[in-house]
This record gives structure tokens, sequence and C-alpha cells, in this order.
């Protein structure tokens, strides 16, 4: 058996496959999905979601929203979401730069917690990248 799973955000569906296993990074924690799993719906932060297709792992960075599991089926739906070979890593790279700066030199609040975001996403991305696509077994 395989699990359908399928990776939603607001403009584009950024993976749509049966896989054999999920690793989520649930707000909770990393969360592992097989097939057979008991009906779930939980929270999405920002993160790296890995996916296991054909023996072979592949990362996506995504963006806060939430999954749902039910009947084999799982479904993602965040913000934003990348799969880890299309990221520009040196896009990400000046991002995590630009909102370290920000962290380092602003005293206001609300432009601290986006830096704070931008350095989120932006570690994603960055992981993302870097796991690429990884055989495993």
């Amino acid at each position: 058996m395989t699990l359908m799973v399928r990776v939603i955000t607001p403009d584009r569906t950024v993976w749509d496959a049966p896989s054999e296993e999920v690793i989520l990074p649930a707000t909770s924690g990393q969360l592992g999905i097989l097939t057979g799993h008991a009906p779930l719906l939980t929270a999405i932060g920002n993160g790296v979601m890995r996916v296991k297709a054909d023996g072979k792992w592949l990362a996506i960075a995504v963006m806060g929203g939430f999954a749902e599991v039910e009947n084999n089926e799982v479904t993602v739906l965040v913000n934003r979401a990348e799969r880890g070979e299309k990221v520009d890593k040196a896009a990400a790279q000046a991002l995590l730069d630009e909102a370290s700066k920000v962290l380092n030199t602003s005293s206001d609040k609300q432009e601290r917690l986006q830096a704070k975001l931008d350095q989120q996403r932006a570690r994603a991305l960055i992981q993302a990248a870097e796991m690429g696509s990884k055989t495993g077994s």
C-alpha cells in the first residue's frame, strides 16, 4: 500500500504523487506518517517536510499551514512550499543574512517578529536545498 500525498499552496500544487512515507514538521515536533496511520489533523510550522517516493527521499520546505491524514491520504495545505531541488540557495542565504541583521540592529518589536519568521523560512529553504533528493532504503 502507498500513501497519496498532496502538498498544496494557495497558488499551486507542489507535490501530488503516491509515496511510501512522509515526515511532517508539525508544530509539536516531527511527525512520521506510514500507510494505515490513524486519522489526524495537525498544524504545520516552518520547516522541511520529507517524502519517500520510489525509494528516494525528497525535501520540501513548507511554511505554516495544516496537514490532514485520512484513509492513506495526506493533504498538506501550506502558505508556501518549495521542493528542495528548486530552492535558490543564494537567495535563501541572503534572506537569512538580512533577517539576522535586522534582529541584531532593530528595537522595533514588529520588525523583530518579522525577522524571526524570515529566519525560520530561510533556514527551512536552506535545509531543504541541502537535503535535495537523497536515495534511501
